[in-house]
């Protein structure tokens, strides 16, 4: 077992409530295949640390400082700081979420942290764009116990249009994922206009009710949090203009899902 394979890591967040079941340590991963015009970690894009200019202010002073967003971790190191979490995990039935970026990019770290991770009794959570070679996603899915999995655009040209792929693979690999051992939890952004429209929330739904059984779905409204984010790394960002989601729309489409699973909630 190679427990020495580096992953490229952007941000390591303890106390997190919203990436899966409980308190979770939640290990964001660099690199991503996707250009989802709405996505809120432009610094996740890259596969290679990057450099960002930060602003702080202190008082009447502020200093400008350089920020390296990346650094390569062990899966060893990464374990090491997930365990020391363990009493919170077995307090709140949490554990650890990979994320990203894309994690499955990194597909042998992320099996060979969640391996480890299972190993000390932890509980294990994958989010992901589906966007991945089935046999990457298939290895991982072994030690993963719940897949939190984004569903965007039920058609192929418009998911192209807004994320620079077709959702083919994404569709396939979702079909396969429903017959393993691992739990499912599908994501919706809500973007006005792209994403929430009554064409695309019915083609959404087509797919869904493939998926018999399916505990939660969480609806997740569009915000304007990452504005900062594509300034500072001198990126174009084509929904400058976009506003907060509605809550009382996001409210809306709720109902209109049903029953289609268990749970549905705003907000994940």
């Amino acid at each position: 077992m190679d427990t020495q394979i580096k992953g490229l890591v952007y941000d390591i967040r303890s106390f997190s409530v919203n990436d899966g079941p409980g308190i979770r340590k939640t290990v964001f991963l660099k690199g991503c295949p996707l250009r989802c015009s709405w996505c809120h970690n432009p610094e996740s894009f890259s596969f290679k640390p990057l450099k960002w200019i930060k602003d702080e202010k202190t008082g009447t002073f502020s200093v400008t400082k350089t920020e390296i967003i990346g650094n390569f971790y062990t899966a060893d190191e990464i374990v090491e700081e997930v365990v020391a979490d363990i009493p919170f995990f077995e307090q709140s039935s949490g554990g650890i979420t990979l994320s990203g970026g894309e994690p499955l990019s990194q597909a042998e770290f992320v099996y060979q942290v969640l391996l480890r991770s299972q190993q000390n009794g932890i509980h294990t959570c994958v989010d992901t764009s589906g966007f991945a070679p089935w046999k990457d996603m298939e290895k991982v899915a072994g030690v993963t116990d719940l897949f939190l999995y984004d569903l965007k655009l039920a058609d192929p040209d418009l998911h192209k249009k807004h994320t620079g792929k077709d959702n083919q693979i994404i569709i396939e690999n979702l079909m396969k994922l429903r017959f393993l051992k691992c739990d499912l939890h599908i994501r919706i952004p809500l973007v006005e206009g792209i994403t929430d429209t009554t064409d695309n929330l019915d083609g959404l739904k087509k797919i869904i009710e493939k998926l018999p059984g399916l505990k939660r779905i969480d609806l997740l409204p569009y915000h304007t949090i990452a504005r900062m984010k594509y300034r500072r790394l001198n990126l174009p960002y084509d929904l400058e203009e976009m506003p907060e989601y509605p809550l009382e729309k996001a409210e809306k489409i709720l109902q209109s899902f049903g029953s289609a699973a268990e749970m549905v909630t705003v907000g994940g």
